[in-house]
């Protein structure tokens, strides 16, 4: 009685207020959205109720992996030397993680990581949150914005062939990037008027570094 606040309670079905929904037309569209992924029926219920934050849970799940199967302590917080944990990524699948070190944190802010991955020892890099790095952060390109131009790899970038205000059409070379003694081009996918280059040549960047932003 608080919350409605006199107004009179819906007591029906809420789904039947709302218009009818082609089921495969929506699987078909979220599977599109999602890069081709197949679309069983409890995501299609996920897309249904919530599409941008169900698109937006997948995008994540698409970067950072199934963390889903983590313990909620070890999502929240990471993990210390000496903690081991188990996370079952598959029916019958299961990673045995077991922290080893932590190293110091390096001028762009990263530290090294020493674990065991089923007893095999590995090492990564990762961003220390306690710290500021002594470099700028370059933005992320957002895979879901096709105005975002990220860098597939990281690299140096060698030339830049645009600036902001021109107009490309698609295949116009925007940058190229030199990794592993490698040069790559970078080329428009549709005709476009570039809004901003963030790089110059000789910039250092990391992969999925934001690099152009088309209009």
């Amino acid at each position: 009685a608080k919350v409605l606040k006199g107004a009179a309670p819906n007591m029906e079905r809420p789904g039947k207020h709302l218009p009818p929904t082609d089921l495969e037309e929506a699987r078909a569209r979220a599977s599109a959205e999602m890069e081709g992924k197949e679309v069983d029926d409890e995501d299609l219920n996920g897309y249904l109720m919530y599409p941008k934050v169900f698109l937006d849970y997948m995008g994540r799940h698409r970067i950072y992996g199934p963390v889903r199967t983590l313990p909620t302590t070890t999502f929240f917080y990471g993990m210390e030397p000496g903690d081991e944990i188990s996370a079952e990524i598959d029916p019958g699948k299961t990673l045995e993680i077991r922290m080893q070190a932590v190293g110091e944190t390096g001028e762009d802010g990263e530290v090294k990581v020493f674990f065991e991955l089923n007893g095999q020892p590995r090492v990564i890099r990762v961003p220390d949150r306690m710290v500021k790095s002594a470099t700028a952060q370059r933005p992320k390109a957002d895979p879901a914005d096709p105005r975002h131009i990220g860098a597939p790899m990281p690299g140096v970038v060698a030339t830049v062939a645009v600036q902001a205000g021109a107009k490309v059409r698609q295949g116009d070379l925007l940058l190229t990037i030199e990794a592993m003694k490698m040069e790559t081009g970078l080329h428009a996918e549709r005709d476009a008027t570039v809004k901003t280059v963030h790089v110059q040549p000789a910039s250092q960047i990391d992969a999925k570094d934001l690099l152009v932003e088309l209009e």
